[in-house]
């Protein structure tokens, strides 16, 4: 019997311990092809109900549903061998009470093998993040900027400039935290307010339009490829520039069939003699 066993994938409880020691290395995964593609490179795989936007052509977020993030997340399980998988709750499958939360979550981790779910909001989230992590459920929280709440919030913007929107999100970390999330994405939060709280938590802080100081880094992995070519958040960093050779491949694939260059004899199958 072989003495060496099948690697196995981070969990939440490795994610916690990385606070304070290693930084947090997050990427939005939702496809099998591309979840191989960053798993070896990531601790944590993230399939965002941000795929509403960047896979539906959505304006929010608001219209993706938990079947949806069930398919998108049983392809990303295929794919993912080392990074923790953490599933999105959509908007409307958690909000009502902990007890629909928690058949939401179930369902989610039964169904994708996922290792946890993600949802948004802070003190008013608290009771039911809760409620599911002392039930097995671990709960990756959001704080600040949240993307459900678009239609309440006056759309995407950038929060914590004053005292009291500042005090807010100080306020939801901690709760959050305190309620046992794992570990809480900061998004879209003025710079030295993310830094104090991930100064006050004892569990990491994911950063996307945050700070460097939090203990780790998520973005959607089609900005940071470059895969769109309109609007790019202040807060994206583009790694390459995929849109443009996308572009320039389809255009000479199109050439070469309407001018009967492809298929050649080599992409065809000829009779065996």
């Amino acid at each position: 019997m072989s003495t060496h066993s099948k690697q196995k994938r981070l969990t939440t409880a490795s994610i916690r311990a990385m606070k304070g020691k290693d930084r947090v290395v997050c990427l939005t995964a939702y496809t099998t092809p591309i979840a191989r593609l960053l798993d070896p490179h990531c601790d944590l795989l993230l399939v965002g109900d941000s795929l509403g936007m960047v896979l539906y052509g959505m304006e929010t977020t608001v219209g993706v549903t938990l079947d949806m993030m069930v398919a998108h997340g049983r392809a990303v399980m295929r794919g993912a061998s080392h990074a923790c998988v953490i599933v999105d709750l959509p908007f409307g499958s958690y909000q009502e009470s902990k007890e629909q939360a928690f058949r939401s979550a179930v369902r989610l981790m039964q169904e994708t093998g996922c290792d946890g779910v993600k949802l948004e909001g802070g003190e008013e989230m608290a009771a039911t993040i809760a409620f599911l992590t002392a039930r097995g459920v671990p709960v990756f929280a959001h704080v600040g900027l949240m993307p459900q709440l678009v239609n309440t919030a006056g759309g995407f913007r950038s929060l914590g400039h004053s005292d009291e929107e500042a005090a807010k999100i100080r306020r939801d970390a901690l709760a959050v935290a305190e309620a046992g999330a794992f570990a809480v994405v900061v998004e879209g939060t003025v710079e030295p307010v993310a830094r104090d709280i991930t100064a006050s938590l004892g569990v990491p802080t994911i950063g996307i339009g945050a700070s460097p100081a939090c203990d780790g880094q998520v973005l959607v992995s089609d900005d940071m490829l470059g895969l769109f070519n309109d609007f790019m958040p202040r807060f994206v960093k583009r790694f390459a520039n995929l849109g443009p050779l996308v572009s320039q491949a389809a255009e000479a694939y199109a050439e070469e069939v309407r001018t009967g260059q492809f298929p050649a004899k080599e992409h065809t199958f000829q009779p065996k003699r």
